[in-house]
């Protein structure tokens, strides 16, 4: 036999004061929560290696915007799911503030301000816009450890596709290390094209574009998974003309194409993964969804 729950506590239309309600309580929430917040902007602001952030709210909204039809289910449903959250993100940050932990500081800033969200809805929010959660993780900056363990590889590996590529193209260059010497300059590829620069902010772009188009899951999936290897691909399309420059040009020439090609990949990989879906329709594998609604 079903369950039949009254209408009175799921009205689907929100009352003035729940809306004023909920506004205050994430104001009290952002208030009490500022110093974690600013750090993460601080960070931002400062540290190129986590340039990416800046595209999470661009990313975010867009997603949002898309699936905005789906805020008719989110109905003021109040629930314990919500205090709960609220207390283990106050927990979680208290604990990564004295323990010199950033990311659980930051993170368990994140969950309390959800927290205060899910006291008013409930988790339907996370069922209907799980996509836009997921891009909100990115808004965290990557600890340190994480950025050497993907940053040293990747630049290890574009310093030899790069040195191949010079090498196929019939450019004399040695390489010691993640050093390559053109005509007798020495050009440090960590340096002058670092990949964990382009790794998250490519990641987002692909996300972005596999949750915006009528794709199945899987694909979405390998789609994202695909994206360290789109940076590295890119970051390579950069690095040789950027070493040539180095070697053959000045040093300021070099520095004015490395600068200003820096975001200019993101269309690039933007339009690889683009012709990639439409490569992989001309195979008739079954990529897509009948309808832009399973979203």
């Amino acid at each position: 036999m079903g369950l039949i729950i009254s209408s009175k506590n799921e009205s689907r239309a929100w009352p003035v004061h729940a809306y004023v309600m909920l506004g205050l309580m994430l104001g009290l929430a952002v208030w009490m929560q500022r110093q974690p917040l600013l750090d993460i902007v601080r960070i931002m602001a400062r540290d190129e290696e986590q340039s990416h952030i800046f595209l999470v709210p661009l990313v975010a909204g867009w997603l949002l915007w898309l699936r905005r039809s789906r805020l008719r289910y989110v109905r003021l449903r109040p629930s314990l799911v919500g205090p709960a959250a609220v207390l283990v993100g106050g927990v979680v940050s208290w604990w990564g503030f004295n323990s010199g932990t950033d990311i659980a500081w930051h993170a368990g800033t994140g969950l309390t301000l959800l927290g205060v969200l899910f006291s008013f809805t409930g988790l339907e929010p996370l069922r209907q816009f799980a996509p836009v959660f997921f891009v909100l993780l990115f808004a965290l900056p990557v600890p340190g450890v994480l950025r050497q363990a993907i940053a040293i590889p990747l630049q290890t590996m574009a310093t030899a596709v790069t040195h191949a590529v010079l090498e196929l193209f019939g450019v004399t260059a040695l390489r010691s290390g993640n050093v390559l010497l053109i005509n007798g300059e020495q050009i440090a590829v960590g340096e002058a094209c670092n990949g964990m620069r382009m790794v998250f902010a490519f990641t987002l772009v692909v996300f972005a574009f596999a949750f915006t188009t009528p794709l199945k899951l899987t694909t979405r999936v390998f789609l994202v998974a695909l994206s360290p290897i789109t940076a590295l691909v890119c970051n390579v399309v950069r690095l040789v003309p950027t070493s040539l420059l180095f070697g053959y040009g000045t040093a300021s020439e070099a520095e004015w194409f490395h600068d200003a090609t820096g975001w200019v990949m993101l269309p690039i990989a933007l339009v690889i993964h683009v012709h990639g879906v439409r490569l992989m329709k001309w195979l008739e594998f079954p990529v897509t969804q009948l309808r832009l609604a399973s979203q």
